[in-house]
């Protein structure tokens, strides 16, 4: 019988191919080119947190474009109350891991809290240690017309930047806790004031944290740049999720705008017991699992 070899597999896009980010495939890192060509298309896309190389081999390997580095750290990882006391050497450390646990997602490292608000030159030379020491391909920083002259600086000077605006976790402090923000015809004038100066300014996307739905969804029209909703509602480009309130890690009440796909503390806790029982009962190891 004659062997005929099976037809290769059709090649997959590029990321720059004009086709989907999620899930695309390709043989560099996604780049701020190619956020702006999804936004042209109408094209939703997913990012989520990541602070270590093993997480975010996994999300990287699941197609997830965009991982951010987020100062959510101190919260989810590093056992702070806040955002507040990160530090760049624990941003640094681990948007380092990311970038070497990942092949084709864009990074976006964040700057933690004093770590530009001096201003503009503070805070290119954080990020720059950002770019330099770990690799990240982005930066995101917290403001809108506060934030404007760091903005333009940074993309003077070649650093991709993220703002962001509505709730900005790193002013909790001043906030008094984590309220919705833009509600009522000022706060939501100063919000599209904000969203407006850091496109000006020259972001190539901007985080939509805790808004009031109708207005991400106007703020998301009047900008050329994605919008990037946390708690912002369905008509923002792309949405973002801690991934340990994503994935079911974070233990108690998680926010309204939360949804969970998995309960990873469910089943890391079961698999404690599991091992934690079989080696009080002489189960483990077992003959398979030992030397001789």
């Amino acid at each position: 019988m004659t062997h005929v070899p099976p037809a290769p597999a059709p090649k997959q896009p590029a990321a720059d191919s004009g086709k989907t980010l999620y899930g695309g495939t390709g043989n560099r890192r996604i780049t701020v080119r190619d956020i702006a060509a999804a936004k042209q298309r109408g094209e939703k896309w997913p990012m989520l947190t990541a602070y270590d190389a093993m997480t975010a081999s996994v999300f990287d390997e699941s197609g997830i474009p965009v991982m951010l580095v987020g100062d959510s750290m101190g919260n989810c990882h590093l056992g702070y109350e806040s955002t507040v006391p990160v530090t760049m050497d624990e941003i640094t450390l681990l948007s380092a891991a990311v970038v070497r646990g990942t092949k084709r997602a864009l990074i976006v490292g964040d700057l933690p809290f004093g770590s530009y608000q001096e201003g503009a030159v503070q805070a290119l030379r954080s990020a720059t240690r950002l770019v330099k020491e770990a690799g990240v391909g982005a930066v995101k920083l917290e403001g809108g017309e506060r934030s404007a002259d760091q903005i333009e600086l940074l993309v003077q000077s070649g650093i991709p930047v993220m703002a962001h605006i509505g709730l900005t976790p790193q002013s909790v402090n001043a906030y008094g806790g984590y309220p919705v923000q833009g509600r009522g015809e000022e706060a939501a004038q100063q919000l599209l004031r904000d969203a407006k100066a850091v496109q000006n300014a020259g972001a190539f996307a901007v985080v939509l944290e805790l808004v009031p739905a109708e207005l991400a969804a106007e703020v998301t029209r009047s900008l050329h740049i994605p919008t990037v909703g946390i708690g912002a509602g369905a008509e923002c480009d792309a949405q973002v999720l801690v991934w340990t309130d994503m994935a079911g890690m974070t233990s108690g009440r998680v926010p309204r705008f939360v949804k969970q796909y998995a309960q990873l503390r469910e089943a890391l806790g079961g698999a404690a017991r599991a091992f934690a029982e079989d080696v009080v009962g002489g189960a483990y190891p077992a003959a398979e699992h030992s030397f001789h």
